[in-house]
This record gives structure tokens, sequence and C-alpha cells, in this order.
């Protein structure tokens, strides 16, 4: 099949879809809805693409035929030139953004993320480390556009964060900060050391698509959720009223603990969010791994013996 009759295909798949999502049918059915918009938002970059590709193929062909036309007209005929010049100047970037836009995705990547920073080895340096990341991470988000929302925290008194999730909601937040996950370092001198030597310091950061809760499913039966005080800053109110709320995932043993809002509603429907974030990676991690244990039996280690 040629690149252009695959394109055609989606073209159709992607009218198809837009077909579907106006049938009340599949609106009433929010998982349903939900996994088709899903895959609706990840066509539509290709498909503009597409359409003006078309397009600029169009003004080439029509261009094309003024220079036939105006032979004996030499000011229509430079105008013509001008018109095919540029038609084909944006057709050849449009075919390399299409070429590029074809190439196998991370289904995740349009995904929405939950940022999980923690201090590692080296106290309260770790605990400073992580604070400059989610700063770091707080001001990229708002170049990209991005919108964040605390989830929970748990700061230290000189300014730095034991652990800290946050929530970043926009276009392709996936995509660009999946590669942010795991063990971050810093070797520096701490403003605390009097003898100037270097510290090694480290924070280990976790990327999670965030899941939608028609996607994935969660029997009441399997939580325990506990309510209490919270702790910390936020005054009488925070302290005095068991808003904070404790999740434990029974099956898996997850805990999550929100406290950071008011509102004890509030704490859990973010609570819910970071464990169907977890669970969701926990899912696809056993997945990879049984993909990697097929192999390993199908490739053995080469030795003789096999």
């Amino acid at each position: 099949m040629s690149l252009y009759d695959q394109l055609e295909l989606t073209e159709q798949k992607f009218d198809e879809l837009d077909a579907r999502l106006q049938d009340g049918a599949v609106a009433s059915d929010p998982a349903r809805f939900a996994a088709l918009m899903r895959e609706y938002k990840q066509l539509t970059p290709l498909i503009e693409t597409y359409r003006s590709y078309k397009s600029c193929q169009k003004d080439m062909e029509e261009a094309q035929m003024l220079l036939s036309d105006t032979a004996d007209d030499p000011e229509l005929r430079a105008l013509a030139q001008e018109q095919y010049d540029a038609a084909h100047t944006q057709s050849e970037t449009l075919f390399h953004t299409l070429k590029c836009l074809l190439l196998p995705k991370d289904p995740n990547d349009d995904r929405n993320v939950i940022v999980e920073i923690r201090g590692g080895a080296g106290g309260e340096e770790a605990a400073l480390f992580a604070g400059s990341l989610y700063r770091m991470y707080s001001m990229y988000a708002e170049r990209q556009g991005w919108q964040r929302t605390v989830m929970s925290s748990n700061p230290t008194e000189l300014g730095g964060m034991k652990e800290i999730s946050f929530s970043l909601s926009g276009e392709q937040v996936y995509a660009k900060m999946k590669y942010e996950s795991g063990v971050h370092r810093v070797q520096r001198v701490p403003e605390t050391e009097s003898q100037g030597r270097v510290h090694t310091s480290t924070v280990t950061v976790a990327v999670l698509p965030e899941i939608e809760a028609v996607e994935l499913t969660i029997q009441p039966s399997d939580l325990r959720i506990d309510v209490f005080r919270a702790s910390g800053a936020g005054g009488q109110h925070i302290n005095k009223t068991e808003s904070a709320v404790r999740i434990t995932h029974i099956p898996t043993g997850v805990v999550v603990e929100c406290q950071d809002e008011r509102s004890q509603h509030k704490n859990k429907d973010r609570a819910m969010s970071i464990l169907r974030a977890r669970l969701y990676a926990m899912k696809e991690a056993e997945q990879t791994e049984r993909i990697a244990g097929e192999r390993r039996l199908q490739v053995g280690t080469g030795d003789r013996s096999e």
C-alpha cells in the first residue's frame, strides 16, 4: 500500500469517527465515547496536515495550468510562477510533516500526567533539590501553556519538599514529560556545609499518564478509605476538620494520601486520580515484563547447549 493510499484510508476512518461521535448512542456510553474521542484527537493533526497538503497540490496544478495559458503574457506568467513556487515549497514542508506524523506513536502521548517527586538520599539537601525540580517543572509547564494543579505535598521548614504530587494538563503533556521519569542526581556544596565538601543527593521522579474513571474500573469493595485531620500549614479549618483522605487499594497494597484541599471530597477525588494512574502504570509494567519474558524464552542465551 502506498503512502497516499494509507492517508486516504486514514482520512476515511477519521470521517467515520466524526460521524460516530455525533451518534446519540455513542454519546450515552461514556467509556466508548472517551475511547473514540481519544482516537479522534490523535488523528486530527495528521488529517489536518494531509488536507492542507492536498490543497497545496491543487494550487500547484492550477498554477501549472496558468503557466501553460499565459505563455504570451510575461506579467501573468510571473504571478503564476510565484504561486507555483510558494505552493511547491509549502507542499514539501507538509509532506515531511506527514511522514513524521505517520511514525508509530505512544498511545499515551496525548494524555495529561501526574508527576510525583520524592526526595531520596541526602536528607534535607535532597528535599531542597526536590523543591528545585518542582519549580523547574512548574516554569516549564507555564512556558508550554499547561495547567498545573498540586494534588498533595509535604514541604520542609527550609523550603524543600519531602514529596509532592501535581497534575499537568494540556497538549502533548505525556509526550514531552515521560522521559523525566527516573532518579535525578545533584552534586553541590550545600549552604549549610561549613567545610566546602560536595554532597551528592538524589530525587526520584515518576511521570504517570492520567487515567479517566471510565477507562479503569476500580471496585469499591477493593478500597479502604480513611479520613483524618490534616497536618501542617492551612489554618484552623484544615487542622480541626477531618478533610485529609487516605485510600488503600487492598489487592495491590497501593496507598495514596491527599490533604492539600480544605474539602474532603476534593481530596478524595484527587487521591482516586493518583490511584488510577499508579494502577495503570503497574498494569503497563506487568505487560511489558510479560512481553520481555516471552522474548527471553524465544531468544534464549545463544549458548551451544541450546
